[in-house]
């Protein structure tokens, strides 16, 4: 997956300088535009909603609190674009720092930046269907919501920014069901 400016049409929108740093030291020539933090200015967010006009907007944020607050922000105002997710794992520091796509590996980018996640507002899925399955309310919840959003590549969320998230990307209740059983299959095996 070589990405340059000639086959990657896409301005990748990201939190940090590191950030920008870490995805051009495998992909060169790749274009970012960062927020400088979670204070992302309404100047910040017209450029990306005029540059969306021309070409393709990806988020790829921190896997934590602010990164999905930026992700939330720049997705209000580019529905359109395309989200890129790595795990809290894929996002740790190797010694020290705070979390972020600046600590993933290549391969963890890569996978992120080649699955990418758009709106869609297609799914079957139910409230009552999503805490059935055991995704809000209950002791494992939470760690059940993580395991499935490694399994569909979706991110964490807490049980409402997760609920709205499936959602959004239109994951069927099939495709849920199934994800939520695999997980479930891999704890049991796992005791």
């Amino acid at each position: 997956m070589g990405l340059n400016k000639k086959n990657f049409n896409a301005v990748v929108v990201v939190e940090g300088k590191d950030d920008t740093i870490r995805l051009r030291q495998f992909f060169p020539g790749i274009e970012t535009l960062e927020t400088n933090g979670s204070a992302v200015s309404e100047a910040f967010l017209a450029k990306v909603k005029q540059l969306s006009q021309t070409r393709e907007i990806i988020i790829f944020t921190d896997p934590d609190f602010n990164g999905e607050r930026i992700r939330r922000l720049v997705t209000e105002a580019v529905p359109t674009a395309k989200q890129a997710f790595i795990t809290r794992k894929e996002g740790e520091p190797h010694k020290t720092g705070s979390l972020g796509v600046e600590h993933a590996s290549k391969e963890a980018i890569e996978r992120a930046l080649s699955d990418l996640h758009e709106q869609k507002r297609t799914s079957d899925l139910t409230s009552e269907a999503y805490q059935a399955l055991g995704l809000a309310g209950g002791q494992c919840a939470r760690k059940l919501r993580e395991q499935v959003g490694i399994e569909l590549g979706i991110g964490y969320g807490n049980s409402q920014t997760f609920y709205k998230r499936l959602q959004t990307f239109g994951i069927s209740l099939a495709q849920l069901t199934q994800a939520v059983e695999g997980v479930k299959h891999e704890q049991h095996d796992r005791n």
